[in-house]
């Protein structure tokens, strides 16, 4: 294995350094990110009981680190670019720790307000840092896969929020809870900053605004958004709210059977990013492009969600565990923008994208809620079927636009190139001829 001290071209580290000291490390920092980014949702009752929360200032407080994350992203992909991935993710991850710790102890309302906040902004870089260690490292041929098994680290990380926080509290307090995760976020900074290689060389762009509408104006990346951006938003904002909901009001789940199928519908997520990362690695090998890959998951995607729209019955939890599985296609667009942009913009890139499925998920969140709040909830707060119907129906015609012009696109290409290549046999045969 390498040594600290020695000095790697880019993606020339041999494999078990890659893995020791490039993917543990910030794949480390995404697993905590993704844990204290969930967290909430269990220790609510705690933070309820110690502090009188009410479900106003509950809201607020979970907002918060959302809030604080978004702000931190173009920051962030400026500052990757320029200092590298261990120096900007160690730093971040110090702060993240203060605020978790800070969190702990906090005794009121604003002083939590505060620490998650802070939370939020040192927790901001952790996917974006990995991903530009990743991509500066890992062989092209890789990267997919291992951005892949990426994603499902941090699928590991928002299960163990779950059934694994609670069995935590049942052996201390939230506070004690959180102390430990504020110890274990440092560890990870200090494993970064020891252990994870230096980023090489790079000449510096000078940091404007016209270098990130540069990241917009590729035309790379205007494709790739273009067909995922919307399906990836749909994913992140109902696997992270709604689908819940819709099992309990249209399916009429109970409790205990809810967080098993959210479970596995976890478990599928782990299960489909390291899958769908293997099949584009396999097919790139083939010679087709990962976009085309997930085009072809994307249409699976919509698929399932005009199942939800003709209310499927018979398949409503297979289709349930089916979203979350076959949405994992859509975390392809990290790798191909990465592979796809200069090196220079890399880091820009991805958070420039991060950004835009935040911002994207978010509307997704609230516009749902408003369409559903067209319909009156029965006693139970449960909503009707059509209420959810029509909600689906409006994500799907968002999405189709995309997959329509992708296709078209497609269709276009293949018949200039079929063009191309029978007026070069043409020309060929008079050749001959003469």
């Amino acid at each position: 294995m390498a040594t600290l001290k020695q000095e790697w071209p880019a993606g020339q580290l041999p494999a078990a350094a890659v893995f020791f000291q490039v993917f543990l490390p910030f794949a480390l920092g995404h697993y905590l990110s993704c844990l204290l980014r969930t967290a909430n949702a269990v220790l609510t009752p705690q933070l309820v009981a110690a502090l009188g929360l009410s479900s106003l200032q509950l809201g607020v407080l979970s907002s918060v680190f959302f809030f604080a994350f978004a702000l931190a992203q173009l920051p962030i992909g400026i500052a990757l670019d320029r200092y590298g991935p261990r120096r900007v993710q160690s730093t971040l991850l110090v702060v993240a720790a203060l605020g978790v710790l800070l969190f702990s102890r906090g005794e009121s309302f604003a002083a939590l307000l505060c620490a998650r906040a802070i939370m939020g902004l040192g927790l901001g870089g952790s996917f974006m840092a990995a991903v530009k260690a990743i991509s500066t490292w890992v062989p092209a041929a890789q990267l997919t896969a291992v951005h892949g098994y990426l994603i499902a680290i941090g699928g590991l990380g928002a299960a163990s929020a779950t059934r694994p926080l609670q069995l935590a509290l049942q052996a201390s307090d939230w506070r004690g809870v959180l102390a430990c995760l504020a110890v274990a976020t440092l560890l990870v900074s200090l494993l970064v900053r020891r252990w994870a290689p230096a980023a090489p060389p790079s000449p510096h762009r000078p940091v404007t605004l016209a270098s990130l509408r540069d990241v917009y104006r590729n035309p790379a990346f205007r494709e790739t958004v273009s067909l995922m951006l919307l399906p990836h938003t749909v994913f992140f904002g109902i696997q992270g709210l709604w689908i819940g909901k819709w099992l309990a009001d249209v399916v009429r789940l109970p409790d205990g059977a809810l967080a098993t199928l959210l479970m596995l519908g976890m478990g599928a997520v782990i299960v489909g990013a390291v899958g769908v990362g293997k099949l584009a690695e396999r097919a790139a090998r083939r010679g087709m492009r990962t976009l085309d890959v997930a085009a072809g998951g994307i249409v699976v995607f919509v698929a399932i969600q005009c199942a939800f729209v003709l209310n499927f019955a018979p398949s409503l939890l297979l289709l349930s565990v089916g979203f979350t599985l076959v949405g994992t296609f859509t975390g392809l667009e990290y790798a191909i923008v990465s592979q796809s942009v200069p090196a220079a913009l890399a880091g820009r890139a991805a958070t420039c994208l991060n950004l835009l499925i935040f911002i994207g998920a978010f509307a997704v969140q609230a516009g749902f809620g408003v369409i559903l709040s067209f319909w009156t909830p029965n006693a139970a707060q449960q909503y009707p079927v059509q209420a959810y119907q029509a909600a689906f129906g409006v994500l799907v015609a968002l999405q189709l636009p995309g997959l329509v012009r992708f296709f078209l696109r497609r269709y276009r290409a293949a018949a200039a190139a079929s063009g191309k290549m029978a007026r070069c046999t043409a020309i060929t045969s008079l050749e001959g001829s003469i």
